[in-house]
């Protein structure tokens, strides 16, 4: 653990924290993390504040875990209403390649090109359930069901099960939502997972076992007569498949329209930028995405033996590490410039979506949405703002979100 210096890194690096306990409840502010994750770079980037657990923050650090999948498995135990790990999140390879394999060609550019116009008729749909409002709850109008929405098209699910979809999404990642002593009490959080969770295994056990006597053109059918290196999927293998395609699908870029619609309505100049010139969107969701970073912190990867990190520091094995992609994202090593948040920046190589093997797979779909979104809505209301009375923004523990965003316009 000892650095160039003979000091020890993750010493240093809390030094600068009188109390550990504070650190931890500062590192879980989301509202404005970004002073705090060049802070903890500045002191290392890399902690162990507890036997058995690490955290990084380094730009460089970070990929090393992220792209060492042989030394860093995530093979892990999420603990979120699932009996089995996730497919393909918590597959390593070479199992891992098989299924991306499979599944890479449902979220491919070519396929998203397809869908561009069923995405951008349900933006439209519901921008014109509050247009002529001149305001809405941008968080629960838009955000929250617009990215489900999607994602019941794209599996061939009805309409009118969107709202069952979003209570099992919220019991499993908004575990409060359903009980409010879920925040604050394990037990009560655990006994909505596990309820929800089984919801999930029965609804999508239930489809399968209705597309295998009656098949239809949709991704369940699909994945009913698919075969991976010459086997067929199993039951068991759909549903672990359908639950991630559920938690990551229905909540990932709903709090990435959050935080990208509160940085532009408090940010006029950025917002008129894309209002102006709709060509740089696709910057400007890259520059977001990097800046607000809505997936904070990764999901843990479990050291296979002693190994050295990229600083000369030791993680004995079954350490669980934590990556940040949030601080990775604005570490100065990468990106000098990195507190400007600039819409013209050409070379943008931020880690939004993770890394290595484990790349999200749906980063083409969220990609696809985020454009849309706002080409379409700068189209129709180019001037918005916080709707007064609701400037106090919140930002809940999770993945990085907004409650309650709430925008108005004339």
């Amino acid at each position: 653990m000892s650095d160039s210096d003979g000091g020890t890194q993750p010493v240093r690096a809390l030094a600068a924290i009188a109390d550990p306990d504070a650190f931890l409840a500062a590192m879980s502010d989301l509202a404005a993390p970004q002073t705090r994750y060049a802070a903890m770079i500045e002191g290392g980037g890399f902690l162990q504040p507890t036997e058995g657990m690490a955290l990084s923050f380094d730009r460089a650090m970070t990929e090393h875990v992220l792209r060492h999948h042989e030394l860093f498995s995530s093979r892990v135990d999420l603990n979120l209403g699932n009996v089995r790990p996730l497919i393909p999140l918590n597959v390593d390879p070479p199992n891992h390649s098989k299924y991306r394999k499979l599944l890479d060609p449902l979220f491919a550019p070519r396929r998203m090109d397809e869908r561009e116009k069923d995405i951008t008729e349900r933006v439209n749909g519901f921008i014109d359930g509050f247009i002529d409002n001149g305001e809405c709850n941008f968080s629960e109008e838009f955000a929250e069901l617009f990215p489900s929405s999607v994602f019941l098209g794209m599996m061939g699910l009805p309409e009118e099960d969107l709202r069952m979809f979003l209570g099992m999404r919220d019991g499993i990642l908004h575990a409060e939502k359903i009980d409010p002593n879920a925040l604050v009490d394990f037990g009560a959080r655990a006994a909505v997972l596990e309820r929800t969770g089984q919801e999930i295994y029965d609804y999508f056990g239930g489809l399968v076992d209705d597309r295998r006597q009656s098949p239809t053109d949709d991704v369940i059918s699909m994945f009913l007569a698919a075969e991976v290196d010459g086997e067929r999927l199993t039951r068991e293998d759909i549903l672990d498949i359908c639950f991630l395609f559920l938690i990551a699908g229905l909540d990932t870029v709903s709090d990435s329209l959050t935080c990208m619609y509160a940085f532009l309505a408090t940010h006029p100049d950025h917002r008129q930028q894309i209002a102006r010139d709709p060509s740089l969107i696709p910057n400007a969701v890259e520059e977001l995405m990097r800046w607000e970073s809505p997936v904070a912190f990764g999901v843990p990867r479990v050291a296979t033996e002693d190994t050295t990190m990229p600083n000369g520091e030791m993680v004995t094995k079954g350490t669980a590490v934590v990556v940040s992609y949030g601080a990775a994202n604005i570490d100065q090593k990468q990106c000098p410039d990195s507190f400007d948040v600039r819409f013209d920046r050409d070379v943008n190589r931020h880690i939004a979506f993770g890394a290595g093997v484990h790349r999200c797979l749906g980063s083409h779909l969220a990609r696809r949405e985020l454009r849309i979104t706002l080409a379409e809505w700068h189209r129709r209301i180019p001037d918005y703002w916080i709707k007064p009375g609701h400037e106090e923004l919140e930002y809940p523990p999770g993945l990085r979100h907004v409650k309650d965003l709430t925008l108005a316009w004339k």
